[in-house]
């Protein structure tokens, strides 16, 4: 874990290898999400960056009775 200092303008640098293992870059949107007392961003991703996510994903369940 890497420490990180918020400025007198509340801002923060991500560390470079965090950046980079994320694949972020500059201008790209995060959401800022307060969880259980601490602070996560999570990265907003591209529709096209999510294509096949689901593949491989087990498909073979019983369905409800009276469902199609």
């Amino acid at each position: 874990m890497q420490a990180v200092t918020v400025s007198p303008t509340f801002q923060v640098v991500i560390p470079r290898h965090l950046r980079e293992s994320m694949h972020l870059r500059p201008g790209q949107k995060l959401q800022v999400v307060a969880y259980q007392g601490r602070i996560e961003l999570i990265p907003d991703r591209e529709i096209s960056d999510l294509r096949g996510f689901v593949r491989g994903i087990n498909t073979d369940f019983e369905r409800e009775e009276g469902r199609a």
